[in-house]
């Protein structure tokens, strides 16, 4: 039987943590014996609160002795919430062969313990740029999963159910893992390096784009002009312009308001700091010229991202 420690943070998705642990239950039905054997775990002695308003009953995950699986479920603020002490207790139970599965915003989880450096990885897409950025010793891919070592990652949900039926294959065999998937009708199963998107957040910079970009991100709140940015990395104006169209397929302006609104995303739906705060966090000097932005790349007002997230 296979031992699993699940990982709960503050504010995961409900389906996220299901596509986790339902597998697991279905593999254990379908063989007719436990298989698989879990726990919850979390981060420290409170009860953690799902985006649904579901909680799981405080099980700090540094009483965990040991386990074969350690499956990292997180979604929003997930950086935030791994604090040192949490990634000790990541750090000494992925030892020896435990094999860490971190899905969604579980990969900010893995990557401040340092279990990715130097292996290909991903997470949902709308976190791979800034994860990059934070993480430039990860390789990061946009695909659906990655199995990397014993470190695997997935983005969202429904990547996260074709890597537990890839878990399920690989330690117990093909046959239970196509009557998990049939369980579930989910009978047309993506290949793992598929992009979670068509049209990806731009990763693979070169080294002058990855020093402006740093620039870019360092300098959020006042926007560099680009004749500064390719001052500082001793290029031209235009030189600068052509590596970010030859490498990210963009200018260096549009990258850098990128930027500042994906930044300004996150605070919407992520946090409670008011409209005018987060245009001025974010560079812009109203209110209205920062709904227009963010209207224009989003398709929606900042007020209508923020209802998405808190109703």
């Amino acid at each position: 039987m296979t031992k699993v420690a699940i990982l709960v943070l503050n504010d995961t998705n409900t389906l996220s943590l299901a596509a986790a642990v339902d597998p697991l239950r279905a593999a254990n039905r379908q063989a007719g014996r436990a298989m698989f054997d879990w726990h919850f775990a979390t981060p420290t002695d409170a009860a953690v609160t799902l985006t649904s308003g579901l909680t799981v009953p405080p099980a700090p995950l540094h009483r965990a002795v040991s386990c074969e699986v350690l499956v990292l479920v997180a979604s929003f603020q997930a950086a935030q919430q791994s604090t040192p002490d949490l990634q000790r207790s990541v750090r000494r139970l992925a030892r020896g062969g435990t094999i860490v599965m971190a899905i969604d915003g579980g990969a900010w989880v893995a990557a401040k313990a340092g279990l990715l450096d130097g292996l290909e990885a991903t997470t949902h897409w709308e976190d791979l740029d800034i994860l990059a950025s934070h993480f430039p010793d990860i390789l990061l891919r946009n695909a659906r999963y990655v199995v990397s070592d014993r470190c695997w990652t997935s983005g969202g949900a429904a990547p996260a159910l074709d890597m537990m039926l890839h878990l399920i294959r690989h330690i117990h065999g093909a046959k239970i893992a196509a009557k998990v998937a049939a369980s579930f009708i989910h009978t047309a199963q993506r290949a793992p390096t598929d992009p979670q998107i068509k049209h990806p957040p731009p990763l693979q910079h070169s080294t002058i784009t990855a020093r402006a970009h740093q620039l870019m991100e360092d300098n959020l709140a006042t926007p560099l002009p680009i004749p500064d940015i390719a001052k500082r990395l001793n290029r031209s104006t235009r030189s600068l312009q052509q590596h970010f169209r030859s490498t990210l397929g963009i200018t260096a302006k549009a990258h850098y308001l990128a930027l500042r609104l994906s930044e300004a995303h996150r605070l919407l739906t992520q946090t409670q700091i008011g409209l005018q705060d987060i245009a001025l966090t974010t560079g812009f000097a109203t209110q209205s010229s920062l709904a227009r932005a963010f209207k224009s790349a989003y398709g929606m007002a900042p007020r209508q991202a923020r209802l998405t997230r808190f109703n």
